[in-house]
């Protein structure tokens, strides 16, 4: 099964770290947090991706032509003809197909353009800058067995703010900080079906839009309801966070050994 993850966007709000490199690129422990997004994928089997590059995509592709050396020990014998051995390599399986999807392209253009890699079987999108404790098997069950075009993974959202309830002589009778708020939020890692092309548009398509919402107007749209760790590196405060709990030894998402 493919997985296409979305990695073209500028990361306006995480300039501290976006200036100069690709938001997936973005460190967490060391490690971009594209990578700790495909070893979450890889743990439960799925290990064949297709990336969609916009912003800085070389950065991407050059990370990737360098993985073995940068990642691994090496033994390099000089000469005539050059060999080189690796050590201790733990991504033997993964695949990757880097596709240069543009870089004002919205992400249902970005989708569009890369269905010639993917082939007739169902596949997973999400995009290149949150981590989660998801269980990937799961959520392709419960898309198999609801036999619609498409599922969303949803989270309930923490709100930003601190909340009050306030009596009619503005006394406030409870307050409670950044509570977990009503309703459900889509957080990515979609399950498609071929048929999801026929909703996409140009370049201009954004998926989240019209597309999704054609789908639920056509009842073709399903929720999967995640109870667990979710997480978006959107802002400098956030990258800070999940890098205090990687280095804490205290990353949900990191279910692999």
């Amino acid at each position: 099964m493919k997985v296409i993850l979305f990695c073209g966007g500028q990361g306006t709000r995480l300039r501290e770290e976006t200036e100069y490199r690709p938001k997936p690129l973005v460190e967490i422990g060391g490690r971009p947090i594209l990578w700790h997004i495909m070893k979450l994928f890889a743990y439960h089997g799925l290990s064949d991706f297709v990336l969609c590059l916009g912003y800085r995509g070389n950065m991407i592709k050059e990370y990737f032509l360098n993985y073995e050396a940068m990642n691994n020990d090496f033994t390099i014998q000089l000469g005539q003809e050059l060999q080189v051995q690796y050590h201790m390599h733990s991504e033997q399986e993964f695949a990757v197909t880097l596709a240069d999807t543009g870089l004002e392209t919205m992400t249902g253009g970005r989708l569009k353009l890369v269905s010639k890699y993917i082939g007739d079987e169902t596949f997973m999108v999400s995009y290149g800058d949150g981590v989660a404790d998801i269980n990937i098997p799961a959520l392709l069950e419960f898309h198999k067995n609801h036999g619609k075009i498409a599922t969303v993974t949803t989270v309930r959202p923490f709100s930003r703010f601190g909340i009050l309830n306030i009596s009619g002589r503005e006394e406030v009778l409870d307050f409670t900080e950044k509570p977990q708020i009503d309703g459900w939020a889509s957080v990515g890692f979609f399950v498609f079906n071929r048929a999801i092309f026929n909703y996409l548009g140009g370049s201009d398509c954004i998926l989240e839009t019209e597309p999704l919402e054609n789908l639920a107007k056509d009842g073709q749209l399903m929720a999967y309801r995640h109870h667990g760790f979710f997480y978006a590196m959107d802002t400098y405060r956030e990258y800070k966070y999940l890098n205090e709990l990687w280095d804490s030894k205290n990353a949900p998402w990191k279910v692999w050994s």
